[in-house]
């Protein structure tokens, strides 16, 4: 049984409805008050959540994840899921697998699990045939409806507020402490950090840079497509320091993570630094924009300031930050923007 669901995090980075790892998006730092667990705490556990709250009686022993990166949580604290969706946002070889979680499991000496196909939604009926003792979706865009049904099969580790709005320091809290190990939880946050301010110090131009994530369609340029600062992509950067464009802060409602502005329009980008969009880097995409009349106003267009992410590959999909996919990518992430920058 399958039911239709919201666009997954991989199609919203393939196309301009798109998700696909900061805790600067709404959602963040509300886990730490979500959550009754702490590493080794006595179960049951109870975790408040954009559905209300789930009870995990007993530490799970078989862990199913649904959605975009939430299997990384347990790989990252040595807990190997029965099950985890299927990836082709990224998929550098097609195994439906990304490459940092390939390393991972190499590294635990363990088998792929079971993998979910997501791409006409979730798959119910394999998820139940994992037999799992809880569901992680912590960064998800679940449904009531998805929601109801996969409580039926396990306890359902859900979003804490917006879909598709979960930083990834909340995925690890709220999906470490479904596994009982909070503390541990905690620890890669603070791991992360240090990762991630390292490889930022290297590229101090970044600093004062405001970077629009933009999808552009080549075919289309009567249109700006951007993500708003719900997006976790936006989020990461807004939580190092990074200043929001005005546009952004102007066309983030709360409600949608993705957004369009006409190009007559194009005034209201005079303050962005850097434009990141998805496409061929060996392309003709930054002189078409160039070309164009309307888009051309821009200053980073017209100063050629734009970071290509090549489509479906792993440091596209490393953009919207994961507990694995920032040590696997972050360095390579930040000079390609701090490259833009010329």
């Amino acid at each position: 049984m399958r039911l239709s669901r919201p666009v997954t995090a991989a199609a919203m980075l393939a196309a301009a409805a798109i998700a696909l790892a900061g805790c600067a998006t709404p959602a963040a730092d509300n886990a730490d008050e979500a959550t009754t667990a702490s590493s080794g705490d006595a179960f049951p556990v109870t975790i408040e959540h954009a559905f209300g709250e789930t009870v995990i009686e007993s530490q799970p022993e078989r862990v199913a994840t649904v959605s975009w990166s939430n299997q990384e949580v347990p790989l990252a604290l040595g807990v190997v899921p029965v099950g985890m969706a299927e990836v082709t946002w990224g998929d550098d070889d097609g195994d439906g697998v990304l490459p940092w979680v390939e390393d991972k499991l190499a590294e635990l000496d363990a088998e792929t699990p079971v993998l979910f196909d997501e791409a006409d939604g979730i798959d119910f009926e394999a998820v139940a045939d994992t037999q799992p003792d809880v569901i992680l979706a912590a960064y998800s865009g679940l449904t009531q409806e998805d929601y109801d049904t996969l409580s039926k099969i396990a306890p359902v580790v859900a979003y804490p507020e917006v879909a598709w709005g979960t930083s990834y320091e909340d995925m690890i809290r709220l999906n470490s402490a479904a596994l009982g190990l909070s503390e541990e939880g905690d620890a890669l946050i603070d791991e992360l950090h240090g990762e991630v301010d390292t490889a930022l110090a290297a590229h101090p131009e970044l600093a004062d840079s405001a970077v629009l994530f933009s999808y552009i369609d080549p075919s289309d340029f009567s249109q700006i497509g951007f993500y708003t600062n719900l997006d976790t992509r936006p989020g990461f950067l807004a939580s190092l320091g990074l200043p929001e464009p005005t546009v952004v802060a102007e066309e983030s409602d709360g409600e949608a993570f993705y957004t369009t502005v006409s190009a007559e329009q194009a005034d209201r980008f005079a303050d962005v630094d850097v434009f990141v969009t998805y496409g061929d880097a060996g392309g003709s995409i930054v002189a078409q924009l160039q070309a164009d009349p309307l888009l051309s106003q821009i200053p980073a267009i017209a100063e050629g300031r734009i970071a290509i992410l090549e489509e479906s590959t792993p440091l596209a999909a490393s953009a919207n930050p994961s507990p694995l996919s920032i040590s696997w990518g972050i360095d390579e992430y930040f000079a390609l923007l701090a490259g833009a920058l010329g």
